[in-house]
């Protein structure tokens, strides 16, 4: 059984930072992409940034400039540090992993939220 802990979330001004992190657990040969994705009250998920096996990372129009995903392949762990937060970010923020632990299947963490307010 694999799990993805997200930790990270939480309170903070406009204008301010976070950093999100995840962290898989349980039997894993490999991680492939990893990403973030958002849900707003009312709004579908979103795709926020991804980060391939490969090295590619790919970010959503709306946070360019403003995030930076990063992974720990070592760790199975990925980031997301949040910089110039606007009110539009507020957002349950999920965790996601293709990973190999048989065959390869998608997980999801349980989500923590990002609230910008002032």
């Amino acid at each position: 059984q694999v799990q993805l802990v997200e930790s990270g979330g939480g309170l903070v001004q406009p204008g301010g930072s976070l950093r999100l992190s995840c962290t898989g657990s349980g039997t894993i040969f490999s991680v492939y992409t990893m990403g973030w994705y958002r849900q707003a009250p009312g709004k579908q998920r979103e795709l926020v940034a991804t980060y391939t096996f490969g090295h590619s990372i790919n970010y959503a129009d709306s946070v360019k400039g403003r995030f930076i995903i990063s992974r720990d392949n070592a760790k199975n762990t990925v980031h997301l540090q949040m910089n110039a937060l606007k009110p539009d970010d507020t957002a349950v923020y999920y965790c996601s992993a293709f990973v190999e632990s048989g065959p390869v299947i998608r997980y999801w963490g349980q989500g923590t939220q990002v609230t910008v307010s002032s």
